[in-house]
């Protein structure tokens, strides 16, 4: 009985963890597509969209740059 117990809070554990991973494609005006590894950050203070891609650099793209962001 314990044992099934604590497979099934291993298993929650995990897809909660899962599920806030997602990845993103930033579309920009110029037509590029950037993919995002978690969700982007909006600044509102200076107009400028945070994000990780997929090899763990952060980058920073000006919002009005943006065209849409879209979940993978």
């Amino acid at each position: 009985m314990k044992n099934k117990l604590s497979f099934f809070v291993i298993i929650g554990v995990v897809f909660s963890l899962v599920g806030c991973s997602s990845d993103y494609i930033i579309s920009t005006n110029d037509g590029h597509m950037m993919t995002t590894h978690g969700k982007p950050v909006i600044d509102k203070d200076t107009g400028l969209i945070s994000y990780k891609d997929q090899d763990g650099s952060i980058h920073q793209i000006h919002k009005n740059d943006v065209r849409e962001i879209v979940e993978k």
